[in-house]
């Protein structure tokens, strides 16, 4: 479904990573580990192409819809929504509702509210869902629950567990909470370079 090879990644003129191939499976959840600095967040926004690779080739799925095959949700809820924008109108903007979903994520706050008035916790269930109506192919998931307490971080991964199973979802899930990607992922990866796909 994904397939990197020879990626190199660079932040600031510095080389953080090369030589990286990867292959990213229907229906997989592939765990991404490594200590702070060491590229795993550039890596996961160079793979869904909101970051220049310096080296390499990346192919990705075809669209099966209006929006892009990947999505990326990011630690920091806020900075992925539109401060000015209503809840309504971020759900509106992704795609078309799905009320099951919405329940199961635990989305709930009143449409008309804006994001700096929900909890972090209510952001971070609003960002997963509005990337979800999008319809992906791919979830880049970089420490989407690390803020969360571990109830509501177990009830969304038991949510994209289904979703990889009955949809077909390839998950890239970045984590420096190795016990964590013990229960989610099918298999795992470590940065630095190079990086070590352990089965």
């Amino acid at each position: 479904m994904l397939e990197a090879r020879g990626i190199a990644i660079a932040q600031g003129g510095r080389i953080l990573a090369r030589g990286i191939d990867l292959d990213l499976r229907a229906g997989e959840c592939l765990g991404l580990a490594g200590p702070s600095g060491s590229g795993k967040t550039t890596l996961g926004r160079a793979l869904a192409g909101l970051h220049p690779l310096a080296a390499g080739t990346l192919r990705l799925p075809a669209r099966q819809g209006p929006g892009h095959p990947v999505q990326y949700l990011h630690q920091d809820a806020a900075a992925a929504m539109n401060p000015r924008w209503t809840v309504a109108r971020i759900l509106a903007e992704a795609g078309p509702p799905q009320p099951a979903l919405a329940r199961a994520l635990g989305v709930e706050p009143d449409p008309g509210r804006h994001p700096h008035t929900l909890s972090g916790g209510q952001r971070q269930r609003l960002q997963i869902l509005r990337g979800l109506l999008a319809r992906p192919r791919i979830l880049i998931a970089d420490e989407i629950t690390a803020s969360l307490d571990p109830a509501s971080q177990a009830a969304i991964w038991r949510v994209l567990g289904d979703l990889c199973r009955d949809r077909g979802i390839a998950i890239l899930a970045i984590s420096h909470d190795a016990a964590l990607l013990d229960r989610i992922a099918h298999r795992r990866m470590r940065m630095p370079r190079p990086l070590e796909v352990q089965t």
